[in-house]
């Protein structure tokens, strides 16, 4: 329930000083009758008009209370809305070949890139999300979904090794606007995360950027490492090893990809560069909702006016039928 005209319930503010002034006159109004024991008053009934006195200031002060809500109009309302939620499609291309794990991010590149992927994953609910995965060669891991608790068991489990060793950045991208094209969507996106150069496959990355220009797809692109030489792990005959080596790769190419079709490239340098990035692709790519709202308010005044009423006749009656003074 809600109140049109809510400055009458101001008006409450004025019944407390009348229940001061009740409460001053009933204590100055006591009698008082000297006698020598009332052991034997005790024992005597006692008048109705003894429980009655308080009642009509009592319904005289309900009275007021309900005329003020009467002037206050009560409403009560019947209120919905009816959503329209447009998702978008996102096809997330991700590099697993050796050099991701690199640890200028931390724990490593790969597990940065999981992390941080999982966290965009979970906040766009509304979407649906597929990913690839590529090294030397490309597959898919998971299709277009909006089971994102699936897709998220399905990213925990990604790790090196999974494909032969490499970089086929244009098979990778390839793969994943083959997923992508025949969405039912009319956004969709796919996010290349890569550290390095083309080395394998056999579909160049700016053939695969143009196959996804004709679909109508964007790419954004996002080339993970810092500048200079990174720590990186290295399988030995005698375990692991580890040494330093240039973090360079193809950069200019990633930007072509991204601007042929009209996505944006980003360079992640650490794990607050990466986090950064998904989250202005996340302000990029907004899901659409629709959304309408319709309310039907009904006057409820009456029923308090009316009640209002009622209480001032039964206050009338008691004061004449039951506490009439004598003359």
């Amino acid at each position: 329930m809600s109140f049109h005209n809510t400055e009458y319930l101001f008006l409450f503010f004025l019944l407390a000083p009348v229940l001061f002034w009740y409460f001053w006159e009933m204590r100055k109004s006591d009698a008082s009758l000297q006698i020598s024991s009332i052991q034997q008053l005790g024992k005597s009934p006692k008048s109705k008009r003894v429980y009655l006195m308080h009642l009509p200031f009592v319904l005289r002060m309900a009275t007021a209370i309900l005329l003020i809500l009467t002037l206050a109009r009560p409403q009560t309302s019947n209120s919905w809305r009816s959503e329209n939620v447009e998702g978008i499609d996102i096809m997330m291309a991700l590099d697993i070949s050796g050099t991701m794990l690199a640890e200028d991010l931390r724990p490593n590149r790969l597990e940065a890139a999981k992390n941080v992927a999982t966290e965009f994953i979970l906040s766009r609910p509304n979407d649906n999300i597929g990913l690839t995965l590529f090294a030397r060669e490309s597959f898919s891991q998971c299709p277009l979904t909006t089971d994102h608790a699936a897709l998220v068991n399905l990213f925990n489990g990604v790790h090196f090794g999974l494909i032969n060793d490499g970089t086929a950045i244009g098979l990778g991208l390839g793969t994943a606007v083959n997923r992508i094209r025949e969405g039912r969507s009319k956004s969709k996106v796919i996010i290349l995360l890569t550290d390095g150069s083309n080395n394998s496959g056999d579909i160049s990355p700016l053939m695969a950027a143009e196959l996804a220009q004709t679909f109508g797809i964007r790419v954004y692109t996002i080339g993970v490492g810092s500048h200079g030489k990174v720590r990186m792990p290295i399988q030995t005959p005698i375990g692991i090893q580890y040494a330093m080596v240039d973090s360079d790769f193809d950069e200019s190419t990633l930007q072509k990809i991204a601007e042929m079709t009209g996505g944006e490239y980003f360079r992640a340098t650490n794990n607050t560069a990466l986090r950064s990035i998904y989250q202005e692709i996340d302000e990029l790519e907004k899901t659409k909702i629709s959304v309408r709202e319709f309310t039907n308010k009904q006057e409820v005044f009456f029923s308090f006016a009316l009640a209002a009423l009622l209480l001032l006749v039964l206050e009338m009656m008691i004061r004449t039928l039951y506490l009439k003074r004598l003359p």
